[in-house]
């Protein structure tokens, strides 16, 4: 397991203040291996260590993407009160959760049971799996759009499956109101052009 991962009772991290962890060498060979060229993706992150990169998804993870403010809902069930998470990263405005292979195809299933992405649930979950292609962020520990929260430091990370993350996000449906931490509004946006008027002084 990575060194940030479940620990019963330790909150999420912030994807907003918390800094960048850094990858360790092992981290960097479970990454790599994700690659069709493992040497070649190693080489090159130790040469530019600072610099993204883009990595298939479907053999060593798949990567379940959502908004930053559900991702730490999420993250921080799975930590507080589930079984853990695997690896995390925070880039351009979306939490990347690294799960095992095959949750790409599951999880949307699952939801979908549970009626999720309705009027009462935050909007479906982005699924990365075979055939994507995901921006993991530098092996460096560097400030930026795109930074590793909980960064991989083993080869052989333990990663959170389907059942896992549907349960943790059905608990952060369930335990925030439809104005709350998830963003959701149970009204629809107003119309900008629409004219608005002060009915409280009719007679």
């Amino acid at each position: 397991m990575t060194t940030l991962t479940t620990a019963p009772g330790c909150p999420a991290p912030d994807a907003r203040t918390t800094p960048a962890t850094r990858v360790t060498p092992q981290g960097a060979a479970w990454l790599a291996s994700a690659s069709a060229h493992p040497r070649s993706t190693l080489a090159l992150w130790q040469a530019r260590p600072a610099a993204p990169a883009v990595l298939p998804c479907g053999t060593a993870f798949d990567v379940v993407n959502v908004p930053l403010v559900l991702g730490r809902r999420v993250l921080g069930l799975l930590r507080a009160e589930g079984p853990g998470s695997g690896p995390v990263a925070a880039h351009r405005g979306r939490l990347l959760l690294f799960a095992a292979p095959g949750t790409a195809h599951r999880l949307p299933a699952l939801l979908a049971w549970e009626e999720w992405g309705g009027s009462r649930t935050a909007p479906a979950p982005l699924c990365h799996g075979r055939g994507d292609a995901v921006t993991v962020p530098p092996l460096a520990a560097v400030p930026g759009p795109s930074r590793w929260l909980v960064a991989p430091d083993t080869r052989t990370p333990w990663l959170p499956g389907p059942e896992a993350l549907l349960w943790a996000f059905v608990r952060a449906a369930r335990h925030t109101g439809p104005t709350t931490d998830l963003g959701i509004s149970i009204f629809p946006s107003a119309d900008p052009d629409a004219n608005v008027y002060d009915v409280s002084k009719r007679r």
